[in-house]
């Protein structure tokens, strides 16, 4: 990856290149922003221009040693820590038992999400991790001189996934990193990271993929016009817009789960939101969570839909047509009980709470809170 493939963020390019041609090379970075945005992207992009030995003011040379390896990500100076799924079967609990597939998923496309990778390892319904056994692996690394490059770069793709033993571990590296040592930690949630390591790192945050800059990109991937409406409906993220013109199966899946557990709810049907409850529960966990946060999300969709905005309306068809009847019922009395009910359910997921008992629950509550009218 190279600053020049990165779909906008023409301010964070310049503000990472202009850092490094400065000398001034702050020894940990979060580099933070919501899914799509392009943060490993960048991360990838300044890691290369950090240890190429021909760059240019703008980039990386691509034909250096260095450059070279970082074509396959298989420089001895660059490491990675991602959130991985143990399998005792194949002996993998580390990152690195995965590095193999990690590479090949990074190199496929650096706009990626965590149910992406967890799928392409086939974690089925285990949840993703930084273990804490790998604290040990990281120290280990940074303690080894440098072989090639200035600089060891440690990536972390998802800090908040750390186990607490683990974090705290990597707190000392960073207050006390070994010489040229340089951590860039890519957030979606920063505020789940342990507050000592916020502290400790330079925040730098990426906003979403101007809506121009976006379509520039997709119209030359697809070779095809994009719709205002994707562009408007990705809200800059270029992920989502992939989705979009794909319309995958989870694209279609969680508008109809989400109509179909909101009617159920709406009728009081109980003996259906039993049956929806299975059917939630043999998503995965991850796909669970996903769920649940597009939920939250059209939660708030249907509140701004009455205030008959459209341009901070970020519903597509279905989802719209499905609005104008739904959303009067999801109003200034309940909004805020409704997402946090969803919140909940999401956090109870994540903590390995039945997923039947979670679904039912929350049906249950939302049943009673969209019954909740408007003064």
């Amino acid at each position: 990856m190279f600053f020049r493939d990165i779909t906008g963020q023409q301010e964070i390019k310049h503000r990472l290149l202009q850092s490094a041609k400065d000398g001034y090379i702050p020894h940990a970075r979060m580099i933070s922003g919501q899914e799509g945005v392009g943060k490993m992207a960048l991360v990838l992009a300044y890691a290369r221009y950090l240890s190429c030995t021909r760059r240019s003011e703008d980039d990386a040379c691509g034909v250096c040693s260095s450059c070279i390896k970082y074509n396959k990500l298989s420089h001895p100076d660059l490491h990675f820590v991602y959130p991985i799924v143990k399998n005792d079967k194949k002996k993998k609990e580390l990152c690195d038992d995965y590095l193999k597939e990690w590479r090949q998923f990074v190199l496929q496309n650096p706009y990626f999400n965590l149910n992406g990778w967890l799928n392409f390892i086939g974690a089925e319904n285990s949840q993703g991790m930084i273990y804490a056994k790998e604290s040990d692996e990281i120290i280990r690394k940074l303690n080894l001189k440098a072989y090639e490059s200035e600089y060891k770069i440690m990536i972390v793709w998802l800090p908040e996934k750390m186990h607490e033993t683990c974090a705290n571990k990597l707190l000392k590296e960073i207050e006390e990193p070994p010489a040229n040592t340089v951590f860039l930690l890519v957030s979606e949630n920063p505020d789940r990271v342990i507050g000592t390591i916020q502290s400790r790192t330079q925040s730098l945050p990426v906003p979403p993929i101007d809506g121009e800059a976006m379509r520039g990109a997709l119209q030359k991937q697809s070779h095809s016009v994009i719709d205002d409406n994707i562009i408007h409906l990705a809200n800059g993220n270029y992920l989502k817009a992939l989705e979009l013109i794909a319309n995958n199966e989870e694209t279609r899946q969680f508008p109809n789960l989400f109509i179909s557990i909101m009617r159920n709810c709406w009728k009081r049907d109980v003996k259906n939101m039993r049956s929806q409850a299975e059917t939630f529960a043999a998503l995965g966990r991850e796909k669970q969570k996903a769920f649940l946060a597009y939920a939250e999300n059209m939660m708030r969709e249907n509140f701004f839909y009455r205030l008959h905005i459209p341009e901070i309306n970020y519903l597509n068809t279905e989802e719209f047509d499905f609005a104008k009847n739904f959303s009067p019922y999801v109003n200034e009395n309940n909004v805020i009980d409704l997402i946090n009910e969803l919140a909940l359910a999401e956090r109870h997921i994540e903590s390995n709470v039945n997923s039947r008992i979670v679904f039912f629950d929350l049906s249950m509550k939302i049943a009673v809170l969209i019954k909740t009218k408007a003064l």
